[in-house]
């Protein structure tokens, strides 16, 4: 049942985010096509016989009742609506796609289904009573069935071998795409469409609901629908050809034993028998015809499965034990000194193919983030209408691929920034910006690319910008300023949006104002390793920029010494190392040590005086100092030696050791090197904390 759940959540959402990308582009251009109205007839069969499967009724219902509205529209065409109606139908379908979204996230956190939705299924049906001037057809509209045209799979008499035994006298052998999994399933959603327009019909197997045993049977003869007559063929094809995953589909007539012959010679026409026969046996086997409507051959599909993420997990975590492995091999101590060109030859091949394998399997983790961005269509769309202002959103680089868990992390973060675009960025009127020079229409641009081992994600506006007065005085009068207010920069100033608790909205609205913005945005953001940054110029505009890293699972690392114990510190964090002379370093009104590094002044961190480990080497000129950068903290280490550069597997700390408060104390987790050895990994944006804390 996990499995059935979790195959059903995954269609329907994807089913739900075509849907608005759908919904979305044809309110752009302000009418639906024939194209959109039988995919979104497509969609919410499909969600209609899913959820019914799954016995999720408030799920079958609202999907049932958008069934039937597309139905008429298809039927009647779109020439049977006025603009006013087509502006009416995106609101109700916007409306409907949220309640059909709200009942699945019902599932996703395991609550209750609805009890209510008729509000729901009444503005569905008025409008159905609207555009179709008639209140008997609030419910099911009965418009008749329209005979398919089969010129292109007339029923052809032929051998039935793989077929099943029925005395009925067409099938119907329905193919599903190679691949799809779940094939008795997907059997059993045909059954439930016919059985939805009262077909009589026989199913072979008969048991795909509860034998997923047939899945094999299904695969390799195809499922059987067997019918009693042409007409009842018409009717069935007209469902079985809306539905997912069919690929092909072929309409067979029965081989009537002999004495059924017989007896069907003397109750019809010898000649026209005969003529048939001869037609029929001239014809060598059964024309396919593709399951999409439009006839023509079937289009190609891409050969793609839904793998679970916990079993890439795996995959990747195997991988890196491999590359671990194989770096503890080849740097044996047992094989110093030895001269061995034949294995170190295989070794460098070993580790050629190592690094493919670890490359692969990253890369089944990466997804685009074109699934996030799409979203912030249906965002700003709704806050167009509610906030009354003219905005358009462009989207660049959105083929921009990240690990699948960060892409997970990221979307509230620029969910809220948009959101506070809109809400805060654009102006209230038109003729503010017109009297600015800008376009009337504003503009919110999200664009993401790729930069080394990171994502760049930006989302500005050309709005009204920040007041970094405002927000400093804000601040000041909130009491959050950790020095004189004369001594912040504009950078520093842009920053403070990111404090706790701090917001320039005075009264609370649906958007914004209740405390909870960006300094969520920022913890969410820096929970993946990734950075945010502000900037913003009063009168044209701001933009938020987040560097996000590729993925979390293998990091290049700097390994370091202090005094016995080895550390890891990201490439990514570190802006330059260098010696000091003792001369170079002063002391701060606190007594605390800083250096100077490029015209500013930055603290030092001693690493082993944090962690309290014995060291020979204390003096600056003996050691090493690195300086680091994480989010708006900039200081610099002092450690023993560099040992040098090297692409480590990220470990994450074992679960007892959180009773320890470990994760706070600038450890983000540990990597085991080549000679087998255990490093372990800073925490930079953290240990500037810690630091703080102990001295």
């Amino acid at each position: 049942m996990d499995n059935m759940l979790e195959m059903y959540l995954y269609e329907t959402n994807t089913l739900l985010e075509q849907l608005d990308e759908l919904l979305i582009e044809a309110e752009k251009n302000e009418n639906f096509t024939t194209n959109d109205v039988n995919e979104i007839f497509r969609i919410m069969h499909t969600i209609k016989g899913s959820s019914a499967m799954m016995e999720f009724n408030t799920l079958m219902e609202i999907a049932h009742h958008i069934e039937d509205l597309f139905f008429y529209i298809r039927e009647n065409g779109l020439d049977s609506m006025d603009e006013s109606h087509k502006s009416d139908l995106f609101n109700l379908m916007f409306q409907s796609t949220d309640a059909l979204r709200t009942e699945v996230e019902k599932i996703e956190s395991n609550q209750p289904l609805s009890d209510n939705i008729d509000s729901v299924i009444t503005d569905i049906n008025s409008f159905l009573e609207k555009i179709s001037n008639s209140g008997t057809d609030s419910k099911k509209p009965e418009t008749e069935e329209k005979a398919v045209e089969t010129s292109n799979i007339d029923a052809i008499n032929q051998e039935l071998s793989g077929c099943p035994s029925s005395k009925l006298p067409y099938f119907i052998k329905i193919t599903f795409e190679q691949g799809c999994g779940m094939e008795h399933l997907r059997a059993f959603m045909v059954v439930t469409a016919l059985n939805d327009i009262e077909l009589e019909f026989e199913a072979y197997p008969e048991d795909v609901e509860t034998n997923s045993g047939t899945t094999d049977t299904i695969i390799e003869n195809g499922f059987f629908i067997a019918l009693s007559s042409k007409e009842a063929v018409d009717k069935a094809i007209h469902v079985i050809s809306d539905q997912n995953s069919v690929e092909t589909y072929e309409v067979i007539e029965n081989v009537l034993t002999e004495k059924e012959e017989k007896s069907k010679k003397e109750n019809v026409s010898n000649t026209e028998n005969s003529k048939s026969s001869k037609e029929n046996a001239a014809a060598p086997k059964a024309q396919q015809a593709p399951a999409a409507s439009g006839g023509g051959a079937s289009p190609a599909k891409q050969s793609l499965i839904s793998v679970n993420l916990s079993k890439l997990d795996a995959l990747v975590a195997i991988v890196g034990e491999i590359v671990i492995t194989e770096s503890m091999v080849t740097s044996s101590p047992d094989l110093q000194n030895l001269k061995l060109d034949n294995f170190m030859k295989s070794a460098r091949q070993l580790r050629k193919l190592t690094d493919d394998l670890q490359d692969i399997a990253m890369s089944l983790r990466m997804v685009p983030v074109s699934g996030t961005f799409q979203k912030m269509n249906r965002i700003v769309r709704d806050m167009k209408k509610k906030l009354n202002k003219d905005v358009r959103l462009t989207i660049i680089g959105e083929n921009t691929e990240v690990d699948k868990t960060i892409v997970d992390s990221i979307g509230d973060p620029i969910m809220h920034i948009v959101r506070n675009s809109m809400d805060h960025g654009i102006e209230e009127d038109v003729q503010e910006r017109i009297a600015a020079g800008k376009d009337p229409e504003a503009e919110i641009v999200l664009s993401a690319a790729h930069t080394g081992s990171e994502v760049i994600i930006s989302i500005s506006d050309d709005g009204r910008g920040m007041d970094t007065e405002k927000i400093l005085a804000k601040a000041e009068k909130n009491g959050i300023l950790t020095k004189p207010a004369s001594e912040y920069t504009k950078k520093e100033i842009l920053a403070l949006l990111m404090v706790a608790g701090f917001s320039t909205n005075e009264a609370v609205t649906e958007f914004s104002g209740r405390g909870v913005g960006m300094d969520v945005v920022k913890k969410n953001v820096e929970s993946v390793g990734g950075t945010i940054t502000i900037t913003s110029e009063l009168g044209k505009g701001s933009c938020t920029t987040l560097k996000i890293p590729l993925t979390m699972a293998i990091v290049d690392g700097m390994e370091i010494s202090v005094g016995k114990s080895m550390f890891t510190i990201p490439i990514a964090n570190i802006r330059q190392s260098f010696k000091a002379e003792a001369g170079e370093v002063i002391l701060d009104a606190s007594g605390n040590e800083i250096i100077k590094c490029m015209n500013e002044f930055y603290p030092i961190v001693r690493v082993h005086n944090l962690y309290n480990i014995e060291t020979e080497v204390t003096n600056i000129e003996d050691g090493i100092l690195i300086w680091v950068e994480a989010s708006d903290k900039s200081y610099c280490l002092f450690v023993d030696e560099l040992l040098g550069e090297q692409q480590v597997v990220v470990k994450p700390l074992p679960a007892f050791l959180s009773n320890f408060n470990i994760k706070n104390s600038g450890i983000s987790g540990c990597t085991i090197l080549g000679d087998g050895n255990i490093s372990i990994i800073l925490d930079i944006l953290s240990l500037y904390g810690v630091s703080n804390q102990r001295y």
